[in-house]
């Protein structure tokens, strides 16, 4: 009897020692911000929150438009649950990018790895905004093995679409705003202040409609890298010249296996008939409009935001 309970005590040690080691070399996902080395340089990142629950990884806009915006919303959802958000290269608190041959989709896919594997983290939700859900769709394409949920707010996964979309929005203006846009679109010189005051229009109609702006918006835009924009995007939201032009990913939206949210604003530049186009093409996506709110739902409406949000994840 004395030899049994001498083997069942050093089990038990055993089994501690292990569980020890193993709680050593698992991620801690506390409170903290550092930089991760990607191809380029660095990216700045940051954790918010801490706890067991599943992390969510927040992919912002752009393409270089930075993470600061969405600082309500990883304010917010960190009180209950991991945060985790970073700038992509070039912008913001990351190094800045002057290498056109990684102003890419593919680089920035790779920027989305090289974080996971630095924090070690492993099963999560996937959110992204606006350049995000397309960062996000091609993420998951590559890697869908650890996610649980993919959000995808105020998305553009057709380029084209997009452009559409812009075509209807500038209808809905008045037709003096809506001309000086379609002649900046054909290169036609014109007055500065006129085109300046008709982007201003286009803007707070369809992106931030509260005024005055965020401060969260207003640091994005002033630490915003054009150069990755311009090269991927393009000069303005509503004209496509970059890389990012022939973009569509409509007919992989099928392949998405994990619960899917789709998010829009009530004026987004994201039209809720399109959004409503990308949630058809996956099986059991939901699709949720947020009320009085453009592109920038979560400085526009942000109480609607989280509320869809926290839906959503409760039931999965």
């Amino acid at each position: 009897m004395t030899r049994i309970i001498y083997y069942f005590l050093f089990a038990m040690m055993t089994l501690m020692l292990f569980a020890c080691a193993d709680k050593t070399s698992a991620p801690t996902l506390t409170p903290h911000e550092g930089f991760v080395e990607v191809k380029g340089g660095k990216i700045w990142y940051r954790v918010w929150g801490s706890g067991d629950g599943i992390p969510v990884v927040m992919l912002h806009g752009g393409p270089g438009f930075t993470s600061y915006y969405l600082t309500p919303l990883a304010d917010s959802l960190s009180k209950e649950r991991t945060v985790i958000v970073f700038d992509q290269l070039g912008c913001g608190r990351s190094d800045q990018l002057s290498d056109t041959s990684l102003m890419n989709m593919q680089a920035h896919v790779d920027q989305v790895s090289a974080l996971l594997k630095a924090l070690k983290i492993e099963t999560f939700d996937l959110y992204g905004h606006s350049f995000g859900t397309m960062l996000a769709t091609d993420f998951y394409l590559q890697h869908p093995e650890n996610i649980r949920s993919v959000v995808l707010a105020s998305p553009c996964l057709r380029t084209k679409n997009w452009m559409l979309d812009a075509d209807t929005l500038m209808m809905q203006l008045p037709d003096s705003t809506a001309q000086v846009l379609q002649n900046f679109r054909k290169g036609v010189r014109q007055d500065s202040v006129q085109l300046a005051n008709a982007l201003t229009v286009y803007y707070s109609n369809f992106y931030n409609r509260k005024q005055p702006l965020s401060p969260y918006v207003d640091s994005s835009l002033r630490l915003q890298s054009l150069q990755v924009y311009r090269h991927m995007w393009g000069p303005e939201e509503f004209m496509a010249t970059g890389n990012l032009k022939a973009y569509d990913r409509t007919p992989d939206l099928e392949k998405i296996k994990v619960p899917v949210l789709f998010t829009t604003g009530q004026y987004d530049a994201a039209r809720p008939s399109t959004v409503k186009s990308y949630q058809r093409l996956i099986k059991g996506a939901v699709f949720e409009e947020i009320p009085a709110a453009g592109h920038s739902t979560m400085t526009d409406h942000i109480e609607a935001d989280l509320k869809v949000l926290k839906a959503f994840w409760n039931k999965l």
